[in-house]
């Protein structure tokens, strides 16, 4: 993975990324990687093993489903056992669940999609915090949605789930302000991966794309990078925050 244009923004800290089988979770645990980290790359796919496998030495796979708290920590104990400490967690594992309208919308769905979005970031934060602590603090990232800061035609579950990320993660971000713990999301907006029916890898189309003013997909490369900065030092004074990465969506 080594690669001169890489300067190791993340050299010396092991991180835990959660989706990391496609789309932005994989990109983001490939370029931490790249940038020095040590990556517990985490999905429930299976796709987490081609992944880790793509890092190498530097990387372990772990099924997940981070709806589930004995598997979070299980994830969590990953981390330290492998490498040693922990120092970041990307939370970004989600679904979208069912479209439609909220009456048509069956109990099941939403507490389905909540669980995973929602509940995730909470179980995410419960058990990687205190191995942070212990390791002299850390960051946090979650990953919310365009759709947390604006209204969403179609999609009530998912947006009011990851509205309550945004939420999750400012009062987290004033939990832990003064113990070197920093807390952010990042609010994607249409981005070509597996939620928009991606295949694994591969270039967004130009020819059909998403209402958004900078009239083109995002890539989950320029999502990855967001994260990036938010775990690294260069973001040290952040915390409580909820950046959009949406190609001006939530600015319209």
């Amino acid at each position: 993975m080594s690669d001169s244009k890489y300067v190791g923004r993340l050299a010396g800290k092991v991180a835990v990324v959660t989706g990391a089988g496609s789309g932005i979770g994989r990109a983001s645990a490939l370029l931490f990687a790249r940038e020095g980290a040590k990556v517990v790359c985490a999905d429930i796919s299976g796709g987490q093993d081609k992944t880790a496998a793509d890092i190498g030495e530097a990387a372990v796979a772990v099924q997940v489903d981070v709806a589930k708290s004995v598997e979070v920590q299980r994830m969590i104990a990953a981390a330290v056992n492998s490498f040693g400490r922990l120092d970041v967690l990307f939370s970004n594992a989600g679904m979208s669940g069912t479209r439609g309208p909220i009456a048509d919308l069956d109990e099941e769905s939403f507490d389905t999609v909540v669980a995973v979005n929602l509940k995730g970031a909470f179980l995410g934060m419960k058990y990687a915090i205190p191995e942070m602590l212990a390791s002299g603090g850390g960051s946090v990232i979650n990953t919310a949605s365009a759709s947390a800061l604006v209204g969403w035609k179609g999609i009530a579950a998912y947006s009011a789930a990851k509205g309550g990320v945004v939420q999750l993660t400012k009062s987290a971000a004033l939990d832990y302000a003064e113990r070197n713990i920093r807390v952010n999301a990042i609010c994607p907006g249409m981005t070509w991966t597996g939620l928009a029916k991606a295949p694994l890898d591969s270039e967004p189309p130009t020819d059909v794309v998403p209402p958004q003013p900078m009239k083109r997909w995002g890539k989950p490369i320029e999502l990855a990078s967001a994260a990036l900065f938010l775990a690294s030092d260069e973001s040290s004074f952040i915390t409580g925050t909820a950046i959009p990465v949406d190609g001006g969506y939530v600015a319209r």
